[in-house]
């Protein structure tokens, strides 16, 4: 008598419920919450906002001061060296850092989980390959390796996009191997495998959405750092190129006025502060939320 049992009714009766910790969302929590979406609507919406283009060159109104030090409406956070609005070019700087910290972490994050699935359900020399790649990119000074990569092929956004996408990618497979490990020792694993469920179908429709919570807290952990990680590289030049503008090309382009025109350079590091802090803390509810220890 063959078996028509399907994954649903094996899963409804032996895979336990994993629901999060009820947390009171804090003040501090639900500012970091109103600046980040704020952040991502003027990234997003930032040719709307923007009162000018980020290129847009008026030699007759360099080196304003913002309103509150005695500039003009025109220019309410001032303008840099060139008469550029800061306001418009932390809008579309924003943009941009954004973008390439959120596509570096896609490809982090999709590395990082099959190479700890594959070594979670391929034990032996695949698993052993793959802990030997993961210690050996855990070794490596990344920013050096960086720099060495876009100095040598030069400054291009999809190189770039794609070099931040391999930092953090092993803590990604340590954590996913460790928590799909503990996974297949379950019973509903061992019940899927009666019931012919091949390795791929199990570890991406069944274990992974069981630990997706835990790896999503370690992308708001990864994703602040690979942020960090483009504003260093653009603010040494070998980022972000004109006429391109990001958060830390604005901050590298301002350093040499910062004795007299701070604010070329300070409100864009500003941003990246308030950004980066903003994640970090929403991360750390949401460790506290999805912690099983504090259930």
């Amino acid at each position: 008598m063959t078996n028509t049992a399907t994954d649903a009714d094996v899963l409804s009766k032996i895979k336990p419920g994993k629901t999060p910790r009820r947390l009171r969302l804090d003040v501090t929590t639900a500012l970091c919450a109103i600046v980040l979406v704020s952040f991502v609507l003027v990234a997003i919406f930032a040719n709307v906002f923007a009162p000018y283009r980020f290129a847009q060159i008026d030699l007759h109104a360099r080196k304003v001061p913002p309103i509150l030090f005695g500039g003009t409406f025109k220019h309410m956070l001032g303008t840099d060296e060139l008469g550029r609005d800061i306001l418009s070019r932390i809008f579309y700087g924003l943009r941009t850092s954004l973008l390439i910290a959120l596509g570096a972490s896609a490809i982090s994050l999709a590395l990082g989980t099959t190479l700890g699935l594959l070594a979670a359900f391929r034990r032996g020399f695949a698993d052993m390959l793959i802990r030997v790649a993961v210690d050996f990119q855990a070794s490596m000074p990344f920013l050096i390796i960086a720099l060495a990569v876009l100095a040598f092929f030069g400054d291009n956004l999809w190189l770039f996009m794609g070099l931040l996408g391999l930092y953090g990618w092993e803590r990604y497979a340590r954590l996913v191997r460790t928590m799909a490990g503990l996974e297949l020792e379950r019973g509903y694993v061992a019940a899927l495998k009666r019931n012919g469920a091949g390795m791929p179908r199990i570890a991406f429709l069944h274990v992974l959405p069981n630990i997706l919570s835990v790896v999503l807290v370690n992308l708001t952990v990864i994703l602040p750092e690979i942020l960090l990680q483009e504003s260093a590289l653009s603010f040494l030049g070998l980022g972000i190129q004109p006429p391109l503008v990001s958060l830390g090309s604005m901050v590298g382009a301002g350093r040499d006025y910062i004795m007299t025109e701070w604010w070329i350079s300070m409100l864009p590091g500003i941003v990246i502060f308030l950004l980066s802090l903003s994640i970090s803390l929403i991360g750390d509810y949401l460790r506290d939320a999805f912690d099983p220890t504090l259930h």
